[in-house]
């Protein structure tokens, strides 16, 4: 069965939530297919404890509705949580989810998009119809760990950066941090305020102000 909306927005993250509020601030139609089984699920279920925005809060502020007062410049990830939550229910935002979208092509007949999406509660592929399509997916929202010589027989544990919540596991223990984006340099402290024996490696050189974001293929090699 095939559903109409005017709207076809992919991925429930910051960007997802942000057009749908703006089109339901205008009353326009529209839907939102999540993978996940969560909105903002970087956020919620794949970042480390001491992640804060990396921007001061008035550039990272949602359409139509301010951080509170009492927020301090640099947001913390359960102050952005909470922020996020408040907003989707301000906005009465519904995504539906656990919808993998598989397939997305424009009928030049209806000038509509066709969007197949995979529930993956009961396996079946549903079809959505919609005049517009908006992708806010992301571009690192799959995490990748690069092949890597030896990695496959390595006798310590190894953890993608979407694993890693703290350091205090790692305590006294040597831990090797392969990259130095944003999420390399902050869990690279966060090991090391935990008495890890924390060594990092990279690849080109250094830039402090990286654009890199949470899903760059960081490994953790605890040994």
């Amino acid at each position: 069965m095939m559903q109409e909306e005017t709207v076809i927005i992919v991925g429930a993250g910051p960007s997802g939530l942000a057009t749908a509020a703006c089109l339901n601030f205008h009353s326009i139609p529209c839907i939102i297919l999540e993978r996940e089984d969560c909105f903002a699920s970087l956020w919620k279920k794949y970042a480390y404890d001491r992640l804060h925005l990396h921007l001061d809060k008035q550039f990272c502020v949602l359409p139509y509705m301010p951080f509170p007062d009492s927020y301090p410049s640099y947001i913390s990830k359960e102050q952005f949580v909470s922020y996020m939550d408040d907003y989707v229910s301000h906005f009465k935002i519904s995504p539906l989810y656990r919808r993998c979208v598989e397939l997305a092509k424009f009928d030049e007949a209806s000038k509509n998009w066709v969007v197949k999406a995979r529930n993956l509660g009961s396996g079946e592929v549903e079809e959505f119809k919609g005049r517009f399509l908006a992708v806010a997916s992301g571009e690192t929202s799959n995490p990748y760990t690069p092949e890597i010589e030896g990695l496959n027989t390595f006798p310590g544990d190894v953890l993608h950066s979407t694993q890693f919540r703290n350091g205090k596991a790692f305590s006294d223990q040597n831990v090797l941090v392969v990259g130095s984006g944003n999420s390399g340099m902050e869990i690279a402290l966060d090991l090391a305020n935990h008495g890890a024996k924390t060594s990092i490696v990279v690849r080109s050189p250094v830039h402090i102000l990286s654009k890199e974001m949470l899903y760059v293929g960081l490994i953790l090699l605890k040994y």
